[in-house]
């Protein structure tokens, strides 16, 4: 948002420096991203005064003798066709900064330092300047695109800094607005904030006209979209003159990088500008059957707007028709088949609230943008809307360009734009501050902000202007206070429930990045993914509809359909991730996730939901095996120092014989399991893909779990490997757990090899386990070795009916 320092001293009385200001807006939310001098560039350029002017033989330049006042008299050689004795110029001092032309004195081609020279034999001691090279143009002072020198004004003190005469000395503050404040995007909404942060008065706006009693007999406005339009202000202006705006208005729009065009479009740029409300200005003789419909377009339908660009519409775009066609597409341009000439005589003006969605969508399924529709997309208020049409009307009477007839239709849906009660505790907008905001101040800031505040007792009473939609309860209120009271006045302060620590990670944190160390050692890497997911994953995962699962959070306003729920599970989006490796030719890897589940206790929501933090680890590669994700499983538990075993399980989407539950001192903790070959094949997933959940929530009560100091052994270990042949049913936890319970030595047991072939048999496979014994008041003989061997083979044979393999 653009606002030049010239203009906001129009309503408000500055007396601080830009720069001071510039630190007021920010202290009350407003940013100010750039402060700029409008002739920054500019400088050492002064008014000189030709007393003489020779021409120089043969040559289409002059010598002259130009007077700067304090600065000395100087010989100066100009080429200019306009310079004559008596006149006076700008004058660049040898050492002044100048914007430098090309050729053909239109060109900017950067700045340059003016220093002495010659020219065909002559001393020249500056340069006298054009409006171009002083970055000058038509719009900011009369004269100043002339190919030729810059003619100030006949009372222009001689020697005197051109730039507050050429308005080069003004400020221009580009201010970043928040999307909750709209109505700052506009320089009488800025000034409003300025008045409030400088405790100074506003001067109001002049909205007053007064109508004569021509009328246009018959016209009518029809509104047959209000939920897209639900303002619309229609006001016939006769006796039109059109010509050039007035210097003061071409000025400001100047500076904020509109260009004049003629008077009555001047007008409606100009109110764009300073109330922030898009307006338009229809060639009346142009407008059929003396009506305008404001209406969806037709599918199909085309219009051919300002810019000659030709659109084909359909039923989500607005349009603004008379009796026959289109005449402009609302909130974005108006149409060329009704566009303001120097024969216009009639207007129609145009003052609208257009719902900011749809224009937003339009422009940009259309690809037309436009000053217009970046200030709809942005938000305007149905308050603004009817002011704007009245400070519209007050400029055509002002400026003379035409006369306000007693034609005035508005169509609206009733919303009020009266200011709204509101009621607030000044207690609870204290507590939302933590500091004591004195009454005096509270009432002072409110009035200055326009909310006619009054107290009785405790209860805080505003009216909220129409303009401030923003303004819903007590924090805003709180808001509103500190901003203007200063945020220096708050005292930092610790939470109800804070603690002071000596800093670091607590418990929960230790444990966590300890596991994640662990991990990473093994060789995974951490993956994080969105917290929501698509409905499509739960399909992926074949569940039931009854399955817990799919009893997820609904958002209200999703991003979009994909990431619509809130998840329940961490597997899809493992899985997929590992498909997303595999079509990009990364055929092995090792991914983990800690992140939150959410499972609400009912649907729909009456309390917050159970966040449960969970683990999830996805291994897949021709190398990879049920076996490598389960010694994920065990790192976890060797982390916390606990025991897994595992029972054979079924899930939806993963292979029937290759699935288990994790258990925990006899309670379910997780699961493990090979990806289904179905949904390898949905996902056209290329390697075997192995998939583990865990409920850290129930891993978390063993993080404070006291770590048991084991000693060195004192006598050798001994280490004997199993090779046994096994039905297919057998698991391999039933095994490790056979071989521990039959010796108390049994300190580890771990499998190393896994085979099946034709050879062993059908349902038949072979396991490989390497086995340790650790001694512990005594050395180990062979012969005591060779009895716990035997007491492991009799009774995984009794008890599981396996044995050697030969």
């Amino acid at each position: 948002m653009l606002a030049p320092l010239s203009w906001l001293k129009e309503y408000v009385d500055i007396d601080c420096t830009p720069q001071e200001l510039q630190d007021k807006l920010f202290s009350c939310g407003f940013e100010v991203e750039e402060l700029k001098q409008v002739g920054e560039d500019i400088h050492d350029v002064v008014v000189g005064l030709v007393k003489t002017c020779e021409p120089i033989p043969e040559t289409h330049l002059h010598v002259c003798t130009v007077d700067a006042g304090s600065h000395g008299t100087f010989q100066v050689c100009c080429g200019a066709d306009n310079v004559k004795a008596g006149g006076k110029f700008p004058l660049a001092l040898v050492g002044a900064q100048v914007i430098m032309t090309g050729k053909d004195h239109v060109t900017v081609e950067g700045l340059m330092t003016i220093e002495k020279g010659k020219l065909r034999g002559y001393d020249s001691e500056g340069m006298l300047c054009s409006g171009v090279e002083l970055g000058v143009s038509d719009d900011l002072f009369p004269g100043a695109s002339y190919n030729g020198l810059l003619v100030l004004p006949d009372d222009a003190e001689v020697g005197a800094d051109v730039k507050p005469i050429l308005g080069l000395d003004d400020w221009i503050f580009d201010i970043a607005i928040t999307a909750n404040r709209p109505d700052c995007q506009s320089v009488y909404g800025i000034a409003r904030e300025v008045a409030a942060v400088l405790n100074k008065e506003i001067k109001p706006l002049d909205l007053s006209y007064t109508e004569d009693e021509v009328k246009k007999d018959g016209f009518t406005v029809t509104v047959d979209a209000p939920e897209l339009c639900p303002r619309y202000i229609a006001h016939y202006v006769h006796d039109v003159k059109i010509g050039e705006s007035p210097l003061w208005m071409k000025r400001r729009l100047a500076l904020v990088g509109i260009g004049s065009i003629s008077n009555v479009v001047d007008i409606t740029n100009y109110v764009l500008t300073e109330l922030g409300q898009p307006m338009h200005a229809f060639d009346s003789s142009y407008i059929e059957g003396n009506m305008i419909n404001v209406r969806r377009a037709n599918n199909g339908e085309k219009i051919v707007t300002l810019d000659e660009k030709e659109f084909e519409l359909n039923d989500q775009n607005l349009v603004i028709c008379d009796g026959k066609k289109p005449v402009a597409l609302a909130g974005i341009m108006g149409g060329l088949n009704s566009e303001i000439l120097d024969t216009t005589t009639e207007v129609m003006f145009e003052a609208a609230k257009f719902m900011r969605d749809n224009i937003r969508k339009s422009s940009r399924a259309l690809g037309q943008a436009s000053d217009s529709s970046a200030m709809y997309a942005k938000g305007v208020y149905e308050y603004t809307t009817v002011m704007a049409m009245k400070r519209a009307l007050h400029l055509i009477e002002e400026l003379g360009c035409g006369k306000v007839s007693s034609t005035h239709v508005e169509v609206s849906t009733g919303n009020s734009i009266e200011p709204k009660e509101m009621k607030v505790s000044i207690e609870r907008v204290n507590k939302v501050l933590g500091i004591t905001v004195p009454n005096e101040d509270i009432i002072r800031i409110l009035k200055s902000l326009d909310f006619n505040p009054s107290v009785n007792g405790d209860e805080l009473t505003i009216q909220v202007p129409a303009y401030r939609e923003d303004m819903e309860s007590y924090p805003d209120v709180a808001e509103e206070v500190i901003r203007m009271y200063g945020y220096e006045h708050v005292i930092p302060t610790f939470m109800p429930t804070a603690q002071v620590t000596m800093g670091g990670f607590d418990l929960r944190q230790m444990s966590e990045l300890k596991l994640k160390r662990a991990l990473c050692g093994a060789g995974a890497y951490e993956g994080i993914h969105y917290s929501f997911f698509s409905p499509s994953d739960l399909d992926l995962l074949n569940l039931p509809e009854d399955a817990m699962e799919r009893k997820a959070i609904k958002l209200i306003n999703p991003i979009n359909a994909d990431l619509s729920l809130m998840r329940t599970t961490l597997a899809p989006q493992m899985i997929r991730a590992m498909a997303r490796n595999q079509k990009r030719d990364l055929l092995e890897g090792k991914i983990y996730e800690l992140g939150n589940i959410f499972i609400p206790k009912d649907l729909p929501l009456t309390e917050y939901p159970d966040e449960r933090e969970t683990l999830c680890v996805g291994v897949f590669g021709e190398n990879e095996s049920f076996y490598t994700l389960k010694g994920f499983a065990k790192i976890v538990a060797d982390t916390f120092d606990l025991e897994f075993t595992y029972e054979p399980s079924e899930k939806t989407f993963l292979h029937p014989y290759q699935t288990a539950d994790i258990i925990c001192d006899g309670e379910k903790v997780g699961y493990l399991g090979k990806v289904s070959y179905e949904i390898m094949d949905e996902l056209d997933m290329r390697v075997p893909s192995f998939v583990l959940e865990l409920d850290i929530r129930l891993i978390s009560k063993y993080y404070d779990k006291e770590q048991k100091f084991m000693p060195l052994p004192k006598f050798a270990i001994e280490k004997r490997d199993f090779a046994f042949v096994v039905d297919k049913n057998i698991t391999c936890a039933s095994i490790e757990n056979g071989i521990k319970e039959a010796c108390k030595y049994v300190t580890d047991v771990k499998l190393f090899d896994v085979y099946e072939g034709i050879q062993l048999g059908a349902n038949k496979r072979s396991m490989a386990f390497s086995v340790v014994f650790t001694p512990q008041n005594e050395e180990f003989t062979d012969e005591m070795v060779e009895g716990y061997v035997k007491k492991i083979l009799k009774n995984l044979d009794n008890k599981l009916g396996i044995s050697l393999r030969s």
